[in-house]
């Protein structure tokens, strides 16, 4: 079988691939990409770009029901081609893909970019297509796939998940949506703004992934009052005569159309041949990762994106994939910094994460102010004055360690914050930050008010907002 010798294997061209590539080629090293199955980032088929496409279109719709409160009339009479709808959202689909493949693959020579399924025989040896490939360096970055139980894979079509939702030409009357996570909560929201009787079950007692207990608490209540939702028990589904699907889970039945599987993703690991690594592999089949050198061990073998299960999001992916690309390329195990950890779940409203987390905070030692957007005169003139803020700050020394919350604009609040986290920065420097007037950020400084009250650091100079100049 023929061999041929590179710097740095790449198995993968989804985000992390991608940018690990970018690494290589910066340092001028030989490199071949392989990608199994089909091409494009899972964001960019499958994942946020899609999904948003479909949330905005659901959200523009829902907002006619608010029309009527400003004396705009005929906001009844309108209605929602859905198979139109749903040929928008794929040709986004289809945009955001292209610009993936026409920016990065599209024209790379087959000998660079090999387009079919690896195994790896050795840290530093592939085979793939007929060929044998020995590199000093491999990065895998195969990514995930949506988690299906087998028994339910019976189901057929009957049964969905991201992989086959975004190409329906046309939505069923009624659907339950099985784990309420980012994907299945977003998805699940917008299904029901477009007209599906939708029914939302998860077998945990939170949604979105919220932790902090307010948040959780008004979360539940806003989205609960939209579109039936059941906690805390693990959903079951069985067929009915009909050929319809019954989902149970604790008291409560629901028999409907299809079913949305949103229960999490694994990785994309079968048949590659990790146990051909020579190190232990954990209960999903995955070696230990460094998480700021992405090595596995001291191999030189780096993993990154996805399928490390860390943060499954883009923008993480695309960190993991450069520290990943370019250790491969300088024969290193350097560790670099993770930034501020950020989620953004963009249903409506938002539910977003910023730093800690409520688990990782020290109850003692940290204080929280809070912030309910029902008198915020922003949101309220928006028609948005639901949900609640809520920000951590260290108690002795005042600097802002996380925010977890559900309100309007979140995804704009969240980004604010995270920079400020990233940046040390304490409740009362914020506070000397200009917050214009009306502005959703206004909800933002009312909470770090309520924070620096519970906060021993206080500005010197008098005055929260203003800074004295010296004599």
């Amino acid at each position: 079988m023929q061999e041929r010798q590179v710097d740095v294997a790449i198995i993968g061209s989804g985000t992390a691939g991608l940018n690990a590539m970018a690494q290589v080629r910066r340092a001028g090293k030989s490199f071949v990409l392989i990608n199994g199955g089909d091409p494009g980032t899972t964001c960019a088929r499958v994942g946020c770009m899609p999904s948003k496409a479909m949330i905005q279109v659901a959200e523009d719709y829902h907002r006619r029901t608010h029309l009527g409160k400003y004396g705009i009339d005929g906001h009844e009479a309108m209605t929602l081609d859905v198979p139109e709808a749903l040929e928008h959202v794929q040709e986004l689909r289809d945009t955001f893909v292209d610009r993936v493949l026409g920016s990065s693959t599209d024209d790379m020579p087959p000998d660079l970019f090999i387009q079919d399924y690896a195994r790896i025989l050795e840290p530093t040896l592939v085979e793939v297509a007929g060929q044998r490939i020995r590199a000093g360096a491999l990065v895998i970055a195969t990514g995930s796939r949506p988690l299906v139980p087998e028994p339910w894979r019976r189901l057929g079509d009957r049964l969905l998940t991201t992989d086959d939702i975004f190409e329906l030409e046309d939505l069923p009357a009624s659907m339950a949506v099985i784990g309420l996570g980012t994907i299945g909560l977003e998805l699940g929201q917008s299904l029901s703004r477009l007209g599906v009787a939708v029914t939302g079950f998860d077998q945990m007692e939170t949604i979105a992934g919220a932790q902090d207990p307010e948040v959780t608490r008004c979360a539940i209540e806003i989205i609960g009052g939209e579109l039936p939702i059941h906690l805390g028990h693990q959903a079951e589904i069985t067929e009915e005569p009909d050929g319809r699907l019954r989902v149970s889970a604790g008291d409560h039945s629901v028999v409907v159309d299809k079913v949305l599987c949103s229960i999490g993703r694994a990785p994309n690991i079968e048949g590659l041949g990790l146990e051909s690594l020579g190190v232990p592999l954990d209960a999903r089949g995955l070696p230990a990762v460094d998480r700021h050198s992405m090595q596995v061990g001291d191999l030189p073998v780096f993993m990154a994106g996805d399928v490390t299960g860390f943060r499954p999001i883009l923008h993480e992916a695309g960190y993991e994939g450069k520290i990943a690309g370019y250790n491969a390329a300088h024969g290193e195990g350097a560790r670099f910094r993770r930034p501020t950890a950020l989620f953004i779940n963009f249903c409506d409203p938002n539910i977003c994460t910023v730093g800690r987390r409520w688990s990782e905070l020290d109850q003692d030692t940290t204080a929280v102010g809070q912030i309910k957007f029902a008198p915020v005169g922003r949101a309220l003139i928006m028609g948005k004055n639901k949900g609640v803020l809520r920000v951590y700050g260290d108690q002795a020394t005042g600097r802002l360690l996380g925010a977890e919350m559900i309100g309007p604009k979140g995804e704009n609040l969240a980004h604010l914050l995270c920079w400020c986290i990233e940046q040390d920065l304490t409740v009362g420097q914020l506070l000397r930050m200009p917050f214009y007037h009306p502005v959703i950020e206004e909800a933002l400084q009312a909470a770090l008010y309520d924070l620096y009250a519970k906060v021993e650091a206080k500005n010197t100079g008098g005055l929260t907002e203003l800074e004295r100049l010296p004599e």
